[in-house]
């Protein structure tokens, strides 16, 4: 049979090899189809071509320093079904197939996840798939590529025609290659892409067109950050907490950065159900908040229950609003970096939903402090909290990228230079600098939490859009809903708060600035979310 090898670049015959028949290839390649802009008659008996991953090409100009590979039964393989075939390591590879491969292949096990692990979407946003996933599909492939019937198999992970699909099942395979294997996030996506395959972008939980494309080397540089960062450590992750408290009646929060960030949707005054969402009073966080050490309560969105019940427990509390879909101010942006950098314990930051305004306000931080790029900032937090940075969101941290990059280095040399002084003289002097120019100030526009009062916004529909997608899984998940919810009804104006008296008030630089920024009111309810 004569075999034809793509480089990439241009078509090469290998030869007669003989003793082969139509049913065999080079295990080194990538199968597809022949390429409709070369001509029939060029591989006049080629049934199928083969496209060499770039990486094994890496050392060579031509194909004649290239060591002839193994060749194995396409049949075993399954690959004379496969659009793409690509070779991660020794053992694992990655197929998008036409159709289910035969079981019980002597050499090959094929395993797919389409339908296993699936993206809860908001509207058309698709991925990527959140940490939990990740970590259930590591553990999954771990066990695979461990276990002892499947020592001297191929392990290849297929995915079908669904495009979206195959951008979460890319995704997946490429965080496992980053986590567990060491590759380089552009390695990976280099060997994904052999084939001349391309995958969708994902895109943001907001209704209308996409103006915002996230590729999957963003996701895979985030996933490659967060390891670098200590963000990313599946040695001490809770997979089971993680599925319990970020659905809606279990609180709907999540860690985005250990033992610094939590994403939370936004308390109530009481606890309720409205529209099919639970809301829950400030109380039910208490016993979490207190047990990881949170100090710092910041809202973004309109007064729906009063500060004093958080302070009244020893937590300090800020408000920094501005109008739900919409971008902060540079005057809130500069305030909530002030608050986050002076903060001694974890910072729980809410708005309605958790999602919009919640991650841009966290994401400036991690541009800040950690040079990671809009785009890599955007997926981590999505990965974390998926649906979160919604529509102009995207592109005002994209505009806001190379100021807070060089107000981090600005950060950063003063610590160096002043490690004997004190963090909060450093701070003091951070604030006084003013990187803007006047053609990159933005008009600063006055909120009033009154804005949100008696309308819907794009915070309620997504939190309505969440509990009414959880609820369908409720019969599916695995996850066992622990709601515990006990109702005080006292006579008097404060609850009685036993559990949470070893929160002690504590004051902090910035404390001074807190009187302008509470507000008060009186707790009915209480809820505990355990």
């Amino acid at each position: 049979m004569l075999i034809w090898v793509h480089t990439n670049v241009s078509w090469h015959s290998i030869g007669n090899s003989a003793g082969t028949d139509a049913g065999e290839l080079w295990e080194a390649g990538v199968v597809v189809p022949p390429q409709p802009s070369v001509s029939q008659n060029t591989f006049p008996r080629l049934p199928l071509c083969v496209t060499l991953p770039l990486k094994r090409l890496a050392a060579t100009r031509g194909l004649g320093a290239l060591a002839p590979p193994r060749l194995l039964s396409a049949e075993k393989y399954g690959v004379y079904k496969s659009f793409k075939f690509s070779c991660i390591s020794d053992r694992l590879h990655f197929a998008i197939l036409c159709q289910k491969p035969k079981s019980g292949a002597a050499n090959t096990h094929y395993f797919c996840i389409d339908d296993e692990l699936v993206y809860e979407n908001f509207y058309a946003d698709f991925g990527p798939l959140n940490l939990a996933m990740v970590y259930r599909y590591c553990c999954k492939l771990n066990k695979k590529l461990k276990s002892f019937s499947l020592i001297r198999k191929k392990i290849i992970h297929y995915t079908g025609f669904d495009q979206k699909k195959q951008a979460n099942a890319a995704f997946l395979i490429g965080s496992y290659a980053i986590i567990y294997l060491r590759e380089s996030p552009e390695d990976v996506y280099r060997l994904l892409l052999a084939g001349n395959v391309s995958y969708l972008p994902f895109r943001d939980a907001s209704f209308g067109t996409c103006s915002f494309h996230l590729t999957l080397l963003d996701c895979f540089h985030a996933i490659n950050k967060a390891l670098r960062y200590g963000f990313l450590d599946f040695n001490v992750f809770d997979v089971n907490e993680y599925e319990h408290y970020e659905r809606a009646e279990n609180g709907d929060f999540n860690w985005i950065i250990p033992n610094k960030f939590i994403a939370f949707s936004g308390p109530h005054s009481r606890s309720k159900i409205e529209n099919g969402y639970p809301h829950h009073a400030p109380e039910a966080y208490f016993p979490y908040f207190k047990k990881h050490k949170v100090t710092t309560i910041i809202r973004l969105n309109k007064k729906l229950y009063d500060a004093k019940r958080f302070t009244d427990a020893g937590f300090e509390h800020y408000d920094l609003f501005f109008a739900d879909g919409s971008t902060p101010s540079d005057t809130i942006v500069k305030t909530f970096l002030n608050i986050c950098e002076s903060a001694e314990g974890v910072i729980a930051v809410h708005c309605k939903a958790g999602l919009g305004r919640t991650g841009t306000l966290i994401a400036c931080y991690i541009m800040k402090h950690y040079r990671m790029t809009a785009a890599e900032t955007v997926a981590w937090i999505r990965i974390n909290r998926p649906g979160s940075v919604i529509g102009p969101q995207q592109h005002f941290l994209m505009e806001k990228q190379a100021e807070l990059w060089t107000e981090g280095d600005i950060f950063r040399a003063k610590l160096k230079e002043n490690r004997n002084i004190a963090v909060t003289k450093i701070l003091s002097g951070v604030d006084d600098i003013s990187i803007n120019d006047a053609k990159n100030r933005r008009e600063e526009r006055n909120y009033s939490d009154e804005d949100e009062t008696n309308c819907v916004t794009q915070g309620d529909k997504l939190r309505a859009l969440k509990s009414r997608r959880q609820a369908k899984a409720t019969t599916t998940s695995p996850l066992t809903v622990i709601l515990q919810s006990s109702v005080q009804k006292t006579k008097t104006s404060e609850p009685s708060i036993s559990d949470c008296t070893d929160i002690t008030k504590r004051t902090t630089r910035s404390a001074a600035r807190k009187n302008s920024l509470k507000s008060q009111s009186v707790p009915r309810t209480r809820t505990v979310l355990r």
